[in-house]
């Protein structure tokens, strides 16, 4: 593997987050919390290898990524982008927040906070997933 393999193993990374988030959510509503657990650690763990392998290709190869098409493709683009990037930035004080109360047992403060973080970290992974298609593919 090379350094210029990363976007394609960062795009897997966060689709692969996105099966265990809608898995993890599943297993919670059946009622199976031990498997919502197991979900949930992967899903995070597959965040955080994304994170780091995000951030290892930007600082090795380009920090900044050209978005060259034009045309109404590119308004989209960076309405996706921006819209991304805030999302993405906001939703990992939360995650640790939510795995705390639910490392501590805290499960009334552990579902007030995932509620609202389980669609933010969806719309981040799934946004992640656009932007490299967009950038990559079409």
């Amino acid at each position: 593997m090379t350094i210029q393999d990363l976007p394609t193993l960062n795009v897997g990374l966060n689709a692969l987050a996105s099966v265990f988030l809608l898995s993890g959510w599943w297993a919670i509503k059946t009622k199976k919390p031990n498997l919502h657990k197991k979900l949930m650690l992967m899903a995070f763990t597959t965040s955080a290898c994304f994170l780091a392998s995000y951030l290892y290709y930007h600082f090795n190869v380009k920090l900044i990524t050209k978005y060259e098409k034009e045309g109404f493709i590119r308004y989209v683009y960076f309405a996706v982008l921006f819209t991304h990037i805030p999302a993405a930035t906001f939703s990992v004080p939360p995650i640790f927040m939510a795995l705390y109360h639910a490392f501590k047992g805290n499960f009334e403060k552990h579902m007030r906070i995932t509620r609202w973080l389980l669609p933010l970290w969806l719309y981040v992974s799934i946004t992640g997933i656009i932007v490299y298609f967009m950038l990559y593919v079409f």
